[in-house]
């Protein structure tokens, strides 16, 4: 279709001509759907390589933070066992210095508290020392994984910068085109055209009759209904799937008398 769409005062805009300028809308807007499908998958492989570093970042720094948690609390243990061996050091002291059977058998539970307590931390230690020594062994894996992922982005960045490259042309002239014609369009229509669009699996709004049939969903359609449509007197859309239906020679522009 070489029609030169230009925006005139809505009255003067024939419904065969909203036609037109919806059907090559469509034409338009395909081919950029062709040249996005030519990117394949790429910018979902790119998408979920920034989600997947990202996730590893993260992983990263709560692994760092729960290492100086396991230092702390190991720490925490060491001090635990000097004041429990302090406090058994003390208490074995004042035993040399009881004055009854009572206050030494005290003073013994004391000292047997304190060694469970010290025991009790040793154990602890161990655990924190263990699981500290299975985040370092995480670190170094997730720290090799994001090195992967960070060169995997890269590549696949770069292969998407170069499609994008060879159809950046191609996609800007026809974006500029869709433009045009959608400025000759009214807003209700183009957003009915947008909606239908949206909603379609193939991004089909507005399609021809091919062999008696909806072009979008393929049912089929009553012959009084062909003629309707083949008159271009009204917008007529599909009652099974709702695009907007016209006839296959509607690219035809007849010759003026």
């Amino acid at each position: 279709m070489n029609t030169q769409f230009s925006r005139p005062d809505e009255k003067e805009i024939s419904i065969e001509e909203k036609l037109r300028a919806l059907h090559e809308l469509q034409n338009v807007v395909s081919s950029i759907d062709k040249i996005k499908m030519l990117r394949g998958e790429l910018p979902l492989e790119v998408q979920d390589l920034e989600d997947e570093i990202t996730g590893l970042k993260t992983r990263l720094h709560n692994l760092e933070d729960e290492i100086r948690s396991l230092e702390t609390a190991i720490n925490n243990k060491k001090i635990a066992i000097k004041e429990s061996q302090t406090l058994i050091t003390k208490y074995t002291e004042q035993q040399s210095n009881v004055r009854n059977n009572r206050e030494y058998d005290s003073l013994s539970k004391e000292i047997e508290f304190q060694t469970l307590e010290i025991q009790l931390s040793e154990k602890r230690i161990k655990e924190f020392t263990a699981e500290m020594s299975a985040k370092k062994e995480a670190i170094v894996s997730s720290k090799e994984l994001l090195s992967e992922r960070m060169e995997d982005l890269v590549r696949k960045n770069r292969e998407l910068d170069e499609i994008t490259e060879e159809t950046k042309i191609e996609e800007e002239r026809m974006k500029a085109k869709a433009e045009k014609i959608e400025s000759f369009i009214e807003p209700r229509l183009l957003s009915a055209f947008k909606r239908i669009r949206k909603n379609a699996r193939n991004g089909l709004a507005v399609v021809t009759i091919q062999r008696d049939a909806c072009g979008g969903c393929f049912n089929k359609i009553p012959p009084q209904r062909q003629l309707d449509i083949a008159s271009r007197k009204k917008i007529i859309v599909c009652e099974y799937c709702g695009r907007i239906l016209v006839d296959d020679n509607i690219d035809q522009i007849p010759e003026e008398a």
